[in-house]
């Protein structure tokens, strides 16, 4: 309580300095009004040390350009009012409002809001003055806060660092061992660079150490979780192209169309948004892209079906043309409609940001909410596959066509259903891809060739082979990227499907039993 009476107290003494800005004394106005960047800097640290209660407001008044000079006269215009037409305006270069800036937040720190304290602490991180040290220990004496406690330690080790005492600097590094962000370990950095010292050099040295190993612990998870998302937007592209491919064998090459037509509809159902309802319904607009996206893409792929691809059954290479063909006719169809340019689909208010974890690790929300829908899509085509009459039938077809249409499954009606499910799940493909990337005719051809290997890598038809295959590859990717960087990644994942091809020809996780049409 008493901690919380003083902050309060100097608070109160601050908003009490915030009244006219001429109580200032003249002779530090003119100091810090006018002369060498050097000596006006010496006297704002001295004035910070001092506790001058009107200075926050004569700061604030040369960076509103409310001051004028005229002669040893200062004039200053009150908060909204015009400045005097006599006088001239005191000059003020980059660092001079650089230092004004941090020692307002300086005096913020003893404010008795604790967002103004908090916002203070952000602007002053990476800017440690040692001059400062009197008013950051004030500040510190005064904070009741815990977290804003830790920052103001972090803050005052900081600016010990280039204290003149080699006793203050190896206590600073010592404190600052602890650390687990980026900016510390560049300070540390950047001390040890200039130490002379050696026992506060072999205490910074350890200090940039200790640092560095939590950080890798953030880098590791942050390249975990970028492979997982990868992966999921993998498993999403490919999904679909496992049903239909491994149901009836049809190489689509229009696949990746799908994708961009989900993409589309989620675009589309944007714009209506923003066109005919209020503003504050934006953010809702993605709860009904996913079903136009799912239903556009069917919709899309049933048309395929019905009118080429069901005469190309058993001709694996006449379908492959063919639909290599209807991917070019539904490119140039978009870019007929919506243009050959990009075009902006935004993110949602609950999906713009991050889940900060770690200084050097941060979740972005968009990437979470696409691997909890490709966990809510997977867990939903599983359920199909076992637990309806459609699922039944389809597994029927895929294991054995001939004897499913022996015992009066109507293998048609079956196909057309599967395609446009697998059409139908390219699209909320297409729709997750474009919160995280551009939206353009040429969507898809950036991922048919990694749907592909997924599926292939996977087992064809197998839906568990097509999970590991798609997380497994994300992951792999990833890693390689860091080691190698994305074209080698590439090339590396390419020889290595190459190699599971070669000694396991039917995927990872290969159908097993019989099969009349093989």
């Amino acid at each position: 309580m008493r901690a919380g009476w003083r902050v309060f107290l100097l608070g109160l003494a601050l908003l009490l300095g915030a009244g006219p800005a001429r109580a200032l004394s003249p002779a530090l106005q003119l100091q810090l009004a006018q002369g060498e960047g050097d000596a006006r800097v010496a006297a704002l640290n001295q004035a910070l040390l001092a506790g001058d209660r009107r200075l926050g407001a004569y700061l604030q008044a040369l960076l509103e350009g409310r001051v004028r000079i005229q002669g040893d006269q200062v004039r200053v215009a009150a908060p909204g009012e015009p400045p005097a037409t006599e006088g001239e305006e005191p000059m003020l270069n980059n660092r001079l409002r650089r230092e004004f800036e941090n020692a307002l937040a300086a005096l913020d720190l003893l404010a008795p809001e604790p967002e103004r304290r908090a916002q203070a602490l952000q602007v002053l991180a990476d800017q440690p003055d040692p001059a400062r040290l009197p008013l950051l220990e004030r500040a510190r004496a005064a904070e009741t806060l815990p977290a804003l406690q830790q920052q103001l330690d972090r803050l005052l080790a900081a600016a010990r660092l280039s204290a003149a005492e080699p006793a203050q600097r190896l206590r600073a590094a010592q404190a600052l061992a602890q650390a687990a962000d980026p900016s510390t370990r560049a300070l540390l950095l950047e001390r040890l660079a200039a130490e002379t010292d050696p026992t506060v050099r072999r205490a910074l040295q350890q200090a940039a150490q200790a640092v560095a190993e939590r950080l890798a612990w953030g880098e590791r998870a942050q390249l975990l979780f970028s492979g997982l998302s990868l992966g999921s937007i993998l498993l999403l592209a490919a999904l679909g192209l496992a049903i239909t491919y491994g149901l009836m064998g049809v190489i689509n090459m229009a696949h990746g169309e799908l994708l961009m037509i989900g993409a589309y509809a989620t675009w589309g159902v944007q714009q209506a948004f923003r066109a005919w309802l209020p503003p504050g319904a934006f953010d809702a607009y993605l709860l009904l892209a996913l079903p136009a996206s799912f239903l556009a893409a069917a919709a899309v792929g049933v048309l395929m079906e019905r009118l080429v691809i069901r005469h190309l059954y058993g001709r694996p290479l006449e379908s492959l043309l063919a639909t290599w063909g209807l991917s070019l006719i539904l490119m140039q169809t978009v870019r007929s409609l919506f243009g050959a340019q990009n075009v902006a689909v935004e993110n949602p208010g609950v999906l713009s940001g991050g889940w900060a974890l770690l200084p050097n690790l941060t979740l972005p929300w968009n990437r979470l909410a696409i691997i909890g829908l490709a966990a809510l899509v997977l867990l939903g085509v599983a359920l199909l596959l076992t637990r309806t009459r459609l699922g039944l039938l389809v597994r029927g077809v895929t294991q054995n066509r001939r004897m499913a249409a022996c015992v009066g499954v109507d293998t048609a009606r079956v196909d057309t259903l599967a395609f446009a499910l697998g059409s139908g799940l390219a699209g909320l493909a297409g729709c997750a891809l474009s919160q995280v990337g551009n939206v353009g005719p040429d969507l898809g051809q950036s991922t048919i060739v990694d749907a592909f290997m997924v599926v292939v890598l996977g087992g064809v038809g197998q839906l568990a082979g097509t999970v590991y295959a798609g997380l497994g590859l994300g992951v792999l990717a990833k890693l390689l990227e860091g080691w190698q960087g994305a074209v080698l990644a590439k090339i590396g994942l390419l020889l290595l499907l190459i190699l599971v091809i070669q000694k396991r020809p039917q995927g990872l996780f290969a159908l097993k039993g019989r099969s009349v049409d093989a």
